[in-house]
């Protein structure tokens, strides 16, 4: 994920003028980033640098999420050129998540399965997380926007299982309209993620690169809890990628999980907590023509390649480099 950041004497500020632009969500680092850099031995930065964060995560070859790496444990690479990390957290962070969930007619018969994981994931939020529900088949809409109000999140919840599951399931749009809840909302802190619960099999949309640089943009993950183990289209046909309109390859791109099983409410709190597990880098904010596309790619040191040769590191796999306003800010 990423994040332009102004800073000027520890105190991290968002001017109201940035409404305007395509990498125009910038965020406040965490109350107390500070002391995480002092207790770690962080730099001391100077004004007005620019920074770039990156959200990543560190997956063995058996699934499992690998916890408890350092900041010297990474390497971080944009357009192939090997930028200093200058700043590190591997803290726990709140979360706003959106639930989108699939209404679709071929979801009718994971409803109980629906319901189950919906259950566990309520289980699985803390104290400061926020949360939005959505529902989507051929179009999307809103059921309730962010609260910190459990009840009212298990209230919007059980108002999505009365509903009729049937229609279409235009799955990579609905993604596209979650992430502008985001967009428009207030800026915020915290860890930032779509999670669609859906089987995954949808109409195609021809804005998945738009729908990517969204993500990027909101500073977002697209999760996907996927019901069942069967066969998508995109398996049966697999030179005409084109037909399929799952959401793996935005997942990917914008550094997000994809779990698939027949037990959705045993995996939710496990995706719940690949989204807690996640490292936080910063680097400073190369030189590079405006609204330039870049690449992003974070790997372990050779050094913790050794100590774990099974490893793979996810995060996000590119950005756009904003234009700068008056203020040093990004704007489209």
């Amino acid at each position: 994920m990423f994040r332009w950041l102004q800073e000027e004497s520890w105190a991290w500020e968002v001017n109201s003028s940035l409404r305007a632009g395509f990498i125009r969500r910038v965020f406040i680092l965490i109350a107390g980033f500070a002391s995480i850099l002092q207790a770690q031995g962080g730099p001391t930065f100077q004004t007005s640098v620019s920074l770039v964060h990156v959200d990543a995560e560190v997956r063995m070859s058996n699934g499992r999420i690998l916890t408890g790496l350092a900041k010297n444990d990474f390497r971080i690479f944009d357009d192939n050129q090997e930028q200093t990390v200058v700043a590190f957290s591997a803290e726990q962070q709140p979360l706003d998540v959106i639930l989108l969930f699939d209404i679709s007619g071929s979801m009718r018969p994971h409803v109980k399965q629906v319901a189950a994981a919906a259950r566990q994931g309520l289980c699985e939020l803390r104290e400061g997380d926020r949360v939005a529900v959505m529902v989507f088949n051929t179009d999307t809409r809103l059921i309730d926007s962010f609260t910190d109000n459990l009840a009212a999140v298990e209230r919007s919840v059980q108002s999505v299982l009365s509903l009729k599951f049937r229609g279409g399931t235009a799955i990579q749009d609905a993604a596209a309209t979650a992430v502008r809840l985001f967009q428009r909302g207030e800026v915020r802190r915290d860890r930032r993620a779509v999670l669609v619960i859906t089987d995954n099999n949808g109409r195609p949309s021809h804005r998945q690169t738009a729908i990517t640089e969204k993500y990027w943009e909101s500073d977002a993950l697209l999760c996907g809890l996927i019901s069942g183990h069967h066969k998508c289209l995109a398996d049966l046909l697999p030179h005409a990628s084109y037909l399929y309109g799952g959401v793996d390859d935005i997942v990917e791109k914008t550094g997000g999980d994809l779990i698939q099983s027949n037990d959705l409410a045993v995996q939710f709190p496990e995706m719940m907590h690949r989204l807690r597990s996640r490292y936080s880098l910063y680097y400073r904010l190369p030189e590079g023509a405006p609204n330039s596309l870049r690449t992003v790619r974070v790997e372990l040191t050779p050094d913790a390649r050794q100590r774990y040769p099974e490893a793979r590191v996810v995060a996000r796999s590119g950005y756009r480099l904003g234009m700068h306003d008056e203020h040093g800010f990004t704007r489209r």
